[in-house]
């Protein structure tokens, strides 16, 4: 992996982190989806208008990936409402790390180096540690939710790695997706609503909050689609998980979140796996 896709991805990670506390900071979930996925549509058909058209045996993977990614926004809202941020966050992501690992080695056929396949089990290792904080709030209603979105996470990165690749275009697959995205995610939102007035005044009232969420996340996925046309799959995964390091300091400077020495030595560690990741190729 060379440095600039390893600096790419690192940011990736920071963006990530900073539209997850977002998203968080807007009391009802629902709403702060829904502007995300307005935010996906209206630059996502902008990229449509740029980049070609995907070639046809890339449209499953498009559906079936955007089909999965509302279902992880869904998933993500209910479990930030079930358990506290600075745990849930890095309990999705390490299930995902491990998940994208094991089919990417198992079935895609990615071949990694020995420092390479350290620097992953190391960084999955310290986002483990970081869920499961002696001080955690988080109850079992939000582990198994948090289960859920990790599950998710680990099906549609799979599934966009094999889709970028086969595109031959990661700009125009990431324009196409999103602009699929911010047709179902808003949709599916609205209809999930209990108070469907409500929730759009919501969505008027945090209308700025929750572009600036849509535009970071966009972003985010945009460079990580990128790297994984470039790069096996569970390292970019395993570098683009390193944003629990952003939403550590988020969730104790802003939720006022617990940041123990148990996460402090977690995080040292996860850095530490960045280091072997990028040692090893």
């Amino acid at each position: 992996m060379s440095a600039a896709v390893l600096v790419a991805v690192l940011g990736a990670a920071l963006l990530h982190g900073t539209w997850n506390a977002i998203a968080k900071a807007i009391p009802a979930r629902l709403v702060s989806s829904a502007l995300i996925g307005l935010v996906y549509l209206v630059v996502g058909a902008i990229g449509c208008l740029v980049f070609p058209l995907p070639p046809q045996e890339v449209w499953p993977y498009l559906l079936i990936s955007a089909a999965v990614q509302t279902l992880y926004l869904v998933l993500l809202t209910a479990a930030y409402a079930k358990g506290e941020f600075g745990r849930t966050y890095p309990l999705t992501r390490g299930i995902a790390v491990l998940g994208i690992t094991l089919i990417s080695t198992t079935f895609l056929g990615e071949v990694m180096t020995p420092a390479q396949i350290a620097g992953v089990a190391v960084v999955a290792i310290a986002l483990f540690a970081l869920s499961w904080s002696p001080k955690g709030r988080g109850g079992p209603a939000g582990t198994l939710m948090a289960v859920a979105v990790g599950v998710t996470i680990t099906a549609y990165s799979v599934i966009d790695g094999i889709g970028v690749r086969l595109s031959g275009e990661p700009f125009g697959y990431a324009s196409w997706l999103f602009l699929i995205q911010g047709i179902t995610i808003p949709l599916v939102c609205f209809l999930l609503a209990r108070d469907r007035r409500e929730m759009l005044l919501g969505m008027r009232e945090h209308a700025p909050m929750g572009a600036l969420g849509g535009i970071l996340s966009l972003a985010a996925y945009t460079i990580v689609v990128w790297a994984q046309s470039l790069a096996p799959l569970a390292v970019v995964s395993a570098l683009r998980e390193t944003g629990v390091l952003a939403a550590g300091v988020i969730g104790y400077f802003v939720f006022r979140e617990p940041f123990s020495r148990w996460r402090l030595t977690a995080t040292v560690v996860a850095v530490s796996g960045i280091v072997a990741i990028r040692l090893g190729g």
